[in-house]
């Protein structure tokens, strides 16, 4: 793995995103997002992860982290670990879910190609952290984490996208208990 993509200074936030193989669409229904959506919060109560801010698409994940335990290697390599199984269980069982066959056929044939899978791999191997140690970058990022949904056409205000950290920036309360940047 490239310097580049490694978690340099524990104690900085980083902004990090991660995708399914082929960006494929996965995450298309609730039952899926929800999945990840639990994951975090297992991460954020049994491993010390911080999370900022967080959003869910149908192929990746953006997320802002820190940490105050565990490297925060371990707590994104357990986090996509852990989500993996579960949402490729959920695809599998899921007897409306009309691309099953065609999506568990592409994260097989990604697993083929990987020698550290079993059978199958759901997320790409990197997460591309950027350390965030200004506070125009901080912005910058949050800004572009919470617009995704409204850039895809899901929502017309950020704050409308429930698999996401912009309603508590919002007043509201989410999915996901994040701490807030000031």
């Amino acid at each position: 793995m490239s310097r580049n993509y490694k978690f340099r200074d524990q104690e900085k936030p980083y902004f990090i995103s991660f995708a399914a193989v082929y960006w494929i669409d996965a995450l298309t229904r609730p039952v899926y997002k929800d999945i990840i959506v639990n994951s975090i919060n297992y991460c954020i109560e049994k491993k010390g992860l911080i999370v900022y801010a967080w959003v869910i698409m149908s192929s990746h994940v953006h997320m802002i982290i820190g940490t105050n335990k565990e490297p925060m290697e371990n707590m994104v390599r357990d986090l996509k670990r852990h989500s993996s199984k579960a949402v490729l269980i959920a695809i599998a069982e899921n007897p409306v879910e009309s691309r099953r066959e065609w999506m568990l056929w592409m994260f097989e044939r990604a697993g083929k190609k990987n020698c550290n899978n079993s059978k199958y791999q759901f997320w790409q191997q990197h997460n591309h952290p950027i350390e965030l140690d200004k506070c125009t970058i901080m912005e910058q990022r949050l800004e572009y984490l919470h617009n995704n949904p409204v850039e895809e056409g899901y929502v017309y205000e950020p704050h409308e996208y429930v698999y996401s950290s912009a309603i508590d920036y919002a007043g509201g309360k989410g999915m996901v208990d994040i701490v807030l940047i000031e």
